[in-house]
């Protein structure tokens, strides 16, 4: 008898780590696939769906303006949880470390029915940074009964939090690589194959950096604008008019700069790979940009990726405008990089961590 699986998500980095997943899945005869999207984010979200043609079998759409963190868990603790009871799935599988994935594992938990958590034991040790998501994928490693680790650091983490080593299982990568090789492949039938140009992308919109700290961030930017004039820089606004408004007011002005709008993920694409270099405070961002052979700096105090540290493809710079410009210019000069990170896409390009998740649910769900 086929596996039943119910795959929840709710904003747009989820739906793109979980896409390959759930095509996966949907071509698998050993599984029955359900997706259900709380939409905690709508017009993001929906993107992406569209794009890997992923249609939901049930949308909770909670967003509405102005959300709280509280809104957004109770809203979707009481929508999966119905939809639960009305599916009774084998098994949940859910994603990263959003308040979607802590309150659908905590639903399933209620409900007796086992959850896979992918891309599990991201860890900076600090409850704040990033915030909610740290303890968000903390407390969901509690719950679940597979913890999907895309890597050794990952593993570690996950034993030094007494998780059973039973439920800790090794994939070659996050799902997210797997997600954005198939997005490249599609894109490249459709005949678009960006090539690096002098171009700098930035995104910043973490929550804990909201501020002093972000104006600080684009101030930065501004800096780096009028230290490497033959550059052209591209900020993609985020969404939230906190992030927005102090962007524009820092850098509207400055010519070399341009504000865009929320980009696809199609759009984004071409804009990773049209750069030389990435400023980010994104999670996943920091494993897409070398994946693609572009080196990222990201502007956080703390990095859950400490293994592309010392690979020599991602850079810590922190959120001090005068840390942020040094290291920037220092990786944008520096050979070395180009030739790490070259060799780090190649490798990439070789592996996939989709096998190991759905051989690891059918042999412990299924037997």
């Amino acid at each position: 008898m086929a596996i039943k699986v119910l795959s929840v998500f709710g904003t747009r980095p989820e739906a793109i780590k979980m896409a390959p997943v759930v095509r996966a899945l949907d071509e698998d005869p050993r599984f029955v696939s359900r997706v259900l999207v709380t939409a905690q984010h709508r017009e993001m979200l929906d993107q992406v769906l569209d794009f890997f043609s992923i249609r939901p079998d049930h949308d909770l759409n909670i967003m509405t303006q102005g959300q709280t963190l509280e809104q957004i868990t109770s809203r979707a603790l009481e929508g999966v949880g119905e939809v639960l009871r009305a599916e009774r799935p084998d098994l949940v599988l859910v994603h990263g470390d959003t308040t979607t994935t802590f309150a659908a594992t905590l639903a399933a938990f209620y409900e007796g029915i086992p959850v896979g958590h992918i891309e599990a034991g991201m860890r900076t040790g600090d409850r704040r940074q990033p915030f909610p998501e740290e303890i968000n994928r903390t407390l969901v490693a509690r719950m679940t009964h597979y913890n999907f680790a895309p890597s050794d650091e990952c593993v570690r983490n996950l034993e030094r939090e007494d998780i059973d080593r039973e439920r800790i299982i090794r994939t070659d990568h996050n799902t997210g690589i797997d997600s954005l090789l198939l997005a490249r492949k599609l894109m490249e039938q459709q005949g678009v194959v960006p090539e690096p140009t002098k171009h700098i992308l930035v995104t910043a919109h973490r929550r804990e950096s909201w501020g002093e700290q972000m104006r600080g961030i684009f101030a930065a930017i501004a800096d780096i604008a009028k230290a490497r004039p033959d550059y052209h820089i591209s900020l993609t606004t985020h969404a939230n008019p906190i992030v927005a408004n102090d962007a524009h007011e820092i850098l509207a002005d400055i010519p070399n700069v341009s504000l865009l709008d929320h980009q696809s993920y199609e759009e984004f694409i071409v804009l990773m790979a049209h750069s030389q270099l990435i400023l980010t405070d994104s999670g996943g961002i920091q494993e897409e940009g070398p994946t693609l052979g572009i080196p990222v700096v990201v502007l956080r105090n703390m990095t859950e990726y400490n293994e592309l540290l010392d690979e020599g493809v991602v850079f810590l710079a922190g959120t001090l405008r005068e840390g942020i410009v040094a290291k920037a210019l220092e990786v944008l000069d520096d050979p070395d990089v180009s030739v790490k990170v070259q060799s780090f896409a190649h490798d990439r390009a070789q592996r996939s961590s989709i096998p190991a998740i759905l051989d690891t649910l059918f042999q412990g769900i299924g037997h």
